[in-house]
């Protein structure tokens, strides 16, 4: 896809998008995707030998590979959402082999989905495409619905599927982070042992979060905070909501509630209002950059998913991000489709014309 087609396809946005200079926090204080992103990140690290080479495995498969970027289908919502819900519009995905078909013939570096998705395709493709396990989940058939994640497995039977990492979620500022932060920081540390990789879902989760009708859990400053602990526990990719706004401690400070730390000075000199530089604050909060910031690819909206998904890829490639995990986008329209949406999303990264804001 040419810089022309993308600019086509982000419409009044383009310019914005395409054309913005950062004057917030500068590139040259990032660690930015390239080739030897793994020699100059991890070759030094607490990494063991066998995690360097799963990590290399996932960075040079795909249309992506040794470039630093990342383009991964994940598909677990049939625990997170439901199956039905999921899988209604397009049934072949009950499937778990068509969410690898997809994967690798999307191009992507890598496919994460469940344990029971990975155990029945394991001898069949853990050595033609990189496996992610995702081990812990949020289940919708509990009455009333409750949001939690737990272990839906072992790390060692990840291993022993052959997965080159495990994926955890963890719900920050829910009633249940404590938890959920020492299960998966025991995860990550056993992970690391066996020599798989490790990727962090960094969702906020709480109501309180919701304030005046503005919904600050997708706030750069809440989720940025989010993205700092998930480093903190090793993850070696940090998989974030892309941001929608900011300001997430000033609304929770309001009145008489006193909530976390804030400075002035993330508002006024780390970032802007502008989308580019809001992500560049969650990578800022990896880091920076050290971690790679994948954005997630968000809900199917239908007729919009193409422009959405560019324009997630662009405002993560200009912000210093690593590349994008993108699911419904993909797999909740006809398998063809699906691929191309895939493609299209990498192409943003394969892109020379865009470059780091």
């Amino acid at each position: 896809m040419t810089i022309d087609k993308i600019s086509e396809i982000l419409g009044d946005e383009a310019q914005s998008l395409l054309s913005f200079k950062s004057a917030a926090v500068s590139k040259e204080y990032l660690h930015l995707p390239s080739p030897d992103f793994i020699d100059y990140n991890f070759a030094l690290s607490n990494r063991n030998a066998q995690t360097l080479r799963s990590l290399a495995q996932l960075y040079n498969f795909g249309r992506l590979a040794h470039t630093g970027y990342l383009s991964i289908l994940p598909v677990d919502q049939g625990i997170e959402h439901s199956a039905g819900a999921s899988f209604a519009s397009n049934p072949i995905y009950f499937d778990p082999e068509n969410i690898v078909r997809l994967a690798i013939e999307g191009g992507c570096n890598g496919v994460a989905t469940t344990f029971g998705g990975m155990a029945l395709m394991s001898r069949k493709y853990a050595h033609k495409i990189p496996f992610i396990v995702k081990i812990n989940h949020n289940e919708l058939l509990t009455y009333p619905n409750k949001y939690d994640q737990i272990m839906f497995g072992s790390v060692r039977d990840a291993w022993n599927l052959g997965a080159v990492a495990v994926g955890a979620t963890i719900y920050f500022g829910s009633s249940n982070a404590d938890r959920q932060i020492i299960e998966a920081s025991k995860a990550f540390e056993e992970a690391h042992s066996l020599g798989m990789a490790t990727i962090l879902w960094c969702y906020l989760r709480n109501d309180a979060f919701k304030v005046g009708g503005k919904d600050y859990h997708v706030a750069a400053d809440l989720t940025g905070q989010a993205n700092h602990i998930g480093v903190t526990i090793q993850a070696d990719i940090i998989k974030q909501k892309l941001p929608e706004n900011n300001g997430g401690y000033k609304a929770l400070n309001m009145g008489s509630s006193n909530y976390g730390k804030l400075d002035e000075r993330m508002y006024s000199k780390l970032t802007s209002d502008h989308p580019v530089d809001l992500c560049r604050y969650q990578v800022l909060n990896c880091y920076n950059g050290r971690i790679g910031l994948i954005n997630s690819g968000g809900a199917s909206a239908g007729v919009s998913d193409m422009r959405e998904a560019i324009r997630t890829a662009v405002i993560n490639k200009r912000a210093g991000g690593m590349g994008l995990i993108s699911g419904r986008k993909a797999f909740q329209r006809p398998f063809e489709e699906g691929v191309m949406l895939l493609q299209a999303i990498q192409d943003v990264y394969l892109c020379k014309d865009i470059d780091i804001a």
